[in-house]
Parts: structure tokens; sequence; C-alpha cells
């Protein structure tokens, strides 16, 4: 306006159009928010579920053992290269650790050749619905034996993984298609339990005792069928670990918690075991199945 000393704003024409916003579920950002932990939940859930069905799973049999135990070869390796070297304290320990992991390769063979016969057993049963699947924690050790002896007997095995910060790689014997990576510790621990019909516990630390008491809540509160099996492997070992008596003496459990478990010290009464439960109560299909 004349005289006024208002400059007039120069007039922007507007875009013809503007660009798409980024879809949300692309968005990177947006999805790994805290608002969307729903939805990462919700997706560690249904992958497994579709890619299970999709392969025909109709029940598990769970292997866990620690994550540290070595094949007979590899531990006979590290007491070689144990022995090398001038004596020193430092060896000694190197000795003692060695011999220790010789001891306990025993239980990795007897892992593996458990389920190589439980796969081949199971084999028998049908490829539609496969039945009794042999499953792991996808990682080295006692689980890596389990998917080792499935394989071996030509059939497939569950890894199910989880996303830590010290864990190894999955093993190379898990099935490909069966190889699953979990974030949430929750949703590992569902798909543990939500298609097993037993778990068989080798000698493990933590998370191995982890899963174990995580069923054993599940059966007790009759979460789970009490029909499945709960086998402890290797007396031996346990026995030392965990005083399971002394739960009943001090009544914190009781002969029927108690008798939830079953113990095998070799592959054949631990397979005998396995079989003789699934014959028992497991060979028909409830529901629908790999749903």
């Amino acid at each position: 306006m004349a005289g006024s000393g208002i400059v007039p704003r120069k007039t922007m024409s507007p875009p013809k159009s503007l660009p798409y916003a980024p879809l949300a579920y692309r968005n990177r950002e947006f999805m790994e928010s805290s608002v969307t932990r729903p939805l990462r939940i919700l997706a560690e859930y249904f992958d497994p579920r579709e890619r299970l069905r999709q392969e025909g799973v109709a029940e598990t049999i769970v292997i866990f053992g620690s994550a540290r135990v070595f094949s007979r070869a590899a531990a006979l390796k590290k007491l070689k290269q144990a022995r090398t070297g001038r004596d020193s304290a430092q060896k000694r320990e190197r000795l003692h650790a060695a011999r220790t992991a010789v001891a306990m390769s025993r239980y990795y063979e007897e892992a593996r050749e458990l389920a190589q016969r439980i796969t081949e057993w199971s084999q028998t049963l049908g490829q539609r619905p496969r039945r009794f699947v042999i499953c792991s924690g996808g990682g080295p050790g006692i689980m890596e034996a389990a998917n080792r002896g499935a394989a071996e007997a030509g059939g497939k095995s569950v890894g199910l993984g989880i996303e830590i910060p010290f864990e190894e790689r999955p093993n190379r014997y898990i099935s490909p298609e069966l190889n699953f990576h979990f974030h949430y510790f929750f949703m590992r621990k569902l798909w543990f339990s939500q298609l097993a019909k037993a778990l068989v516990v080798f000698p493990g630390g933590f998370g191995t005792m982890d899963e174990l008491w995580e069923m054993l809540t599940l059966l007790q509160t009759r979460k789970l069928s009490r029909h499945n099996l709960i086998l402890i492997y290797g007396r031996k070992y346990w026995n030392e670990v965990l005083n399971w008596r002394a739960m009943v003496r001090w009544g914190t459990v009781n002969e029927r918690d108690y008798g939830l478990l079953q113990f095998a010290d070799t592959v054949d009464d631990a397979f005998a075991r396995v079989r003789s439960a699934m014959e028992s109560h497991h060979l028909k299909i409830d529901g629908d199945w790999g749903t």
C-alpha cells in the first residue's frame, strides 16, 4: 500500500503435488521406537507361527544344554594345545580347563546321538505333518549337537536363537527355513513351549536352568499338559548342582511336583523314555497342527 510502509509479500504458488510421505511400516526410526514395541512383539509371534506352519512342524522335542560344551574332536584338540609350552600356573589352568572340556564332551556326543535317533524314529511317522522335530536354542555346544544329530539323520530341526551381546552365530546344522532370531526372551520362551512335547535337559548353566524352571512352572500350574516329558540327562552333573529332593524335604514342592521329573544317564534310556512318552500321550494330534 502506498505510504503505509508495508511491503507486500511475494505470493508463492504451491507445488502441484507433494511427494508421498514414507509408509509408516517402512520408517525404520518409527518401527524401532518404543511406540511400536507391541508390533515388534507380534512380529516375533507371527513370523515363527507362519514359517513353522509352512514347514508342517506339528510338535517339537526340545533339547537344552550348555553352549560351552565342545564336541569330542574339538575338546581333544583343545587338550593337545594346552599341553604345549613350559610348565606354569597358566599352563596348569589351561590343562585343567581342557581336561574338563574332554570330560564334558561326552554330553555333546550323547545329545547328538539322541537327536539323531529321535529324528530317525520321527521320520517313520510321516512328513506332513512333521512329528517331534528337534528344537534347540540355535547356538553352539549342546544346541549345536542337537541340530547336528537331526541333520545327520536327514531330518529338519529348529533353532530359536536370541539377540544378546556375547552369543555366537547360529550353528550351521539348523534347517535354514527353521532358523529363528529373537529379540525378546519371553517370545523365544513361548516358542520353546508352544509346540514342545518333551524337554531334554543336558548339563548347562544359568540359561539352561532358566528354561527348565520356566517349563516346570508351566507344567506345575497346568499351563502345559502334564503329559509333557521333562527329562533330566546326566545325574552326575545335576545331582551335584541341584538337590532336587531337598525341595521336597523343605516342603517347597510336593511329591507330585517332583514326579514331573524323569532322569536318564544313557542315550538308550533317554530315547526309550522319549519314545514311550510320545507314543503313550502325543501320537494323536489335537486341534489344528502347525497353527
